[in-house]
């Protein structure tokens, strides 16, 4: 019985799309937080001096607002993939249940 039922999941188109879209939302996500992120590391190691620029005569530097950029995006792109999780994969997965299920 459950031999059928993977069976039929796996031929199902929905499961199909909604492998496909994660798979490639996820690793989309996964490189441009890498990029930001292992940017942010490689200024940090090879040009401190960048980072430690002043922004006029205050305290406040080049580098502190990139970090927060850095914090920032990463909430953002969390939001992102959530909100598409909530919309787009929850909808393909009550589709597959639906049609499995029958």
């Amino acid at each position: 019985m459950e031999d059928d039922l993977v069976k039929k999941i796996l031929a199902n188109p929905n499961y199909q799309q909604l492998v496909k879209a994660r798979t490639s939302y996820g690793w989309l996500f996964t490189l441009l937080v890498m990029i930001v992120y292992y940017g942010f590391i490689a200024l940090i190691a090879f040009d401190k001096q960048l980072l430690s620029t002043r922004f006029g005569d205050g305290v406040m530097t080049i580098g502190m607002p990139i970090g927060l950029f850095v914090i920032a995006f990463t909430v953002i792109i969390t939001g992102i993939y959530v909100r598409r999780a909530n919309n787009q994969f929850d909808e393909l997965t009550e589709k597959l249940k639906a049609e499995v299920l029958k």
